[in-house]
């Protein structure tokens, strides 16, 4: 009885062994076909194995793991992606087309770490769906979309099912971090597809990366699990990475498991990397999955560092565009488009054409300037391309097929839709209406800008939406949208009481959104995101800003005469004051939350600060922070403006010359700690 009931006692202790090694095989088998594409074992015997451990897990459900191979086949529904701010924000790259472009991007660089020790690594860019992937140790917790690059949707279900992706880590690297990387669609996989939906009568997608974008979105994560999906991985971003460089990390998130691709090369100097470029000009083509372009990246970390962020993009990074895919074709109409500061836009109206797999109906022809300058005529053969790879544009005219009957353009002298006579100001590229007030489009697009995502982000209104409560009567104004009533909106056209519901839902949710973001909203001219923002942290709420001078607001950090002007003219206007006290009335953050002052002081008022160096008790972002949180302004290089430099190690000999030289007080991070204290 005694050895009966041990080995009853022992059973499940060799059943999770039995399962536990079984999914370790499985994962490592998974790496080398779908990472190394290196298969160790047959598909038969891979599938074998796969199954016994299936019956294992179901027999034996107290060894669930949601990250066991079993678990990527899907089979989850996800009816709403949740939208998950970004830890840490994704930004953009800057483009560049040409040689020049990059060796100017050298010299800025260059210029701020004071250095011409400078590396650089080279990859290839692809084209497919940005993903973040998130780890806790070792283990994958969550996958999100780029989004607006601030936050995005959760497709972990869906992420889950790509082979390519680890589950788990084959060592934990850090207790935590995030990688990033493209999702994208092989040609192979993409032209079966296509291939299937021919034959049961569906229309074929029309490109790799829409197909797999779209693809993150499916409702039913065993639907993503059908689609040959792979992931492209090529950024890690941690706290305290124990790497130097950018290099050294992508070789360590390789042995880690993630598919990290071998088109990756350190480059000593510019001219290394024009040669990268030009090789991959030519091989990209014999690439199983689309690229187009080269990301250059600084190779140090800590000069990655010092380099910092733009408002929009690092500065460490830069990406190099190939020459873009060209088409013909017949210019059938210009119209013109009204923007919401009333900027005047010509559209060229084509016949359409397939060009980098879309196809193009529509393409810009920028201003008038333009339009002279080619000459473009209706009736024309024109060149188009992808500006960008994204924003298609008329590049030229095939004069030999213009008709016999051609009439110069003239460009339109009113607007389009209000009919008020356009003005052009000097020295401005553009012509305008300045029925600001008045022209329909100018209206509904302010209101548009006002409910988007980065402003105050109101859930259940679309622009389409908009133009109907306009012409409906039901808005004249953003103001407007927060007395709808529910009953006002259900007999609507395509309305239902849903609808109805979830907009009066999603506008009263807007009166928690922060005080930064409905400045944005407000649409004051030249004030974007982060112009926003340094108002609203410097002059605290929406009154002392009305009253600020021209003065006053020229001295705030990176205010310049144009917006200093653009924010007088704006609070000069009756009814812009009128729009501001009524979002006062419902409710709106017009100035900051107590919240989000937590902590925050003037002690550095006035006090510029240089960061160089690595550092052991913050990291060179949280350090910024603090600085800004505490009244003062971070620079990116030494002038004799200059008030401290807030040295770590290994801070760079030519910074350290230049402090001296400018008797600069060069402090530690402790002695920063103390200043504050």
């Amino acid at each position: 009885m005694i050895i009966l009931a041990l080995k009853i006692k022992n059973m499940p202790i060799n059943i999770e062994q039995k399962i536990n090694k079984l999914r370790e095989e499985l994962r490592m088998h998974n790496y080398n076909y779908y990472v190394l594409d290196n298969a160790t074992i047959s598909d038969y015997e891979f599938d074998l194995k796969l199954k016994e451990l299936e019956k294992l897990e179901a027999e034996n459900p107290q060894f669930f793991d949601p990250n066991s191979p079993t678990q990527r086949v899907g089979g989850e529904i996800t009816k709403n992606f949740k939208t998950v701010e970004h830890k840490n924000r994704m930004y953009s790259l800057d483009n560049s087309y040409s040689k020049e472009d990059l060796q100017d991007w050298e010299k800025r660089i260059k210029k701020i770490l004071e250095t011409e020790d400078v590396s650089y690594t080279c990859e290839l860019k692809y084209d497919g769906a940005s993903i973040n992937l998130s780890y806790e140790n070792g283990v994958l917790v969550s996958a999100v979309t780029r989004g607006d690059g601030f936050q995005g949707d959760e497709v972990t279900a869906n992420i889950k099912t790509i082979k390519s992706i680890p589950l788990v880590l084959k060592e934990a690297f850090l207790e935590n971090f995030e990688i990033r990387g493209e999702i994208i669609l092989p040609f192979d996989g993409f032209n079966k597809m296509n291939e299937e939906r021919i034959d049961i009568g569906e229309e074929p997608y029309k490109n790799p990366r829409n197909t797999a974008s779209g693809s993150l979105k499916l409702q039913d994560s065993s639907e993503v699990a059908k689609r040959p999906l792979d992931c492209l991985l090529y950024h890690i971003v941690a706290n305290k990475n124990p790497k130097a460089t950018h290099f050294e990390t992508l070789e360590k998130a390789r042995e880690l498991g993630f598919k990290v691709p071998n088109a990756i090369e350190v480059c000593k100097s510019m001219e290394e990397v024009f040669t990268f470029i030009e090789n991959w000009n030519t091989k990209r083509f014999d690439l199983p999955y689309e690229t187009d372009g080269v990301v250059v990246k600084v190779n140090s970390l800590a000069q990655q560092d010092e380099l910092g962020y733009t408002a929009k993009s690092p500065r460490w990074a830069i990406a190099y565009k190939f020459k873009t895919e060209q088409e013909s074709t017949v210019l059938n109409e210009i119209t013109y488009q009204v923007g919401r500061t009333g900027a005047i836009t010509p559209v060229a109206n084509l016949e359409p054409v397939q060009l980098a797999g879309t196809t193009v109906k529509r393409a810009s022809l920028h201003n008038a300037d333009q339009i002279e300058k080619l000459d473009i005529r209706v009736g024309d053969t024109v060149f188009v391309e992808k500006g960008g790879e994204i924003i298609p544009k008329v590049v030229g005219v095939d004069l030999s097929k213009r008709p016999s009957n051609s009439e110069p353009t003239v460009y339109i002298t009113h607007c389009p839709d209000c009919n008020t006579e356009l003005v052009r100001k000097e020295g401005d590229a553009k012509h305008y209406c300045p029925n600001e007030y008045g022209c329909p489009t100018q209206i509904t697009s302010r209101i548009q800008h006002f409910i988007s995502r980065k402003a105050m982000d109101i859930d259940g209104i679309g622009a389409e939406t908009i133009e109907l409560l306009f012409k409906e009567g039901l808005v004249q104004n953003y103001a407007d949208l927060y007395e709808l009533k529910e009953e006002e909106i259900i007999p609507l056209e395509r309305m239902a009481e849903k609808s109805a519901q979830n907009m009066i839902v999603g506008i009263e949710k807007s009166k928690k959104i922060p005080f930064e973001k409905v400045l944005f909203a407000i649409g004051i001219r030249f004030v974007g995101e982060t112009v926003a923002k340094k108002l609203a942290n410097h002059y605290k709420n929406i009154d002392a800003l009305k009253q600020a001078t021209f003065e006053d607001l020229v001295n705030v950090d990176e205010i310049g005469e144009k917006i200093a002007k653009s924010v007088l003219s704006f609070f000069k206007i009756d009814l812009n004051n009128q729009l501001v006290e009524r979002l006062k009335e419902y409710g709106l953050q017009l100035e900051l939350s107590e919240e989000s002052q937590e902590g925050k002081t003037e002690i550095l008022n006035g006090k510029i600060f240089v960061v160089s160096g690595v550092f052991k008790i913050f990291n060179r972002n949280d350090l910024k922070k603090s600085i800004e949180d505490n009244g003062g302004k971070v620079a990116s290089s030494i002038s004799k403006k200059t008030n401290f430099i807030i040295a770590g190690d290994n801070m760079g000999p030519s910074k350290l010359a230049k402090a001296e030289s400018l008797e600069i007080p060069i402090i530690t991070e402790t002695d920063y700690i103390k200043m504050l204290n």
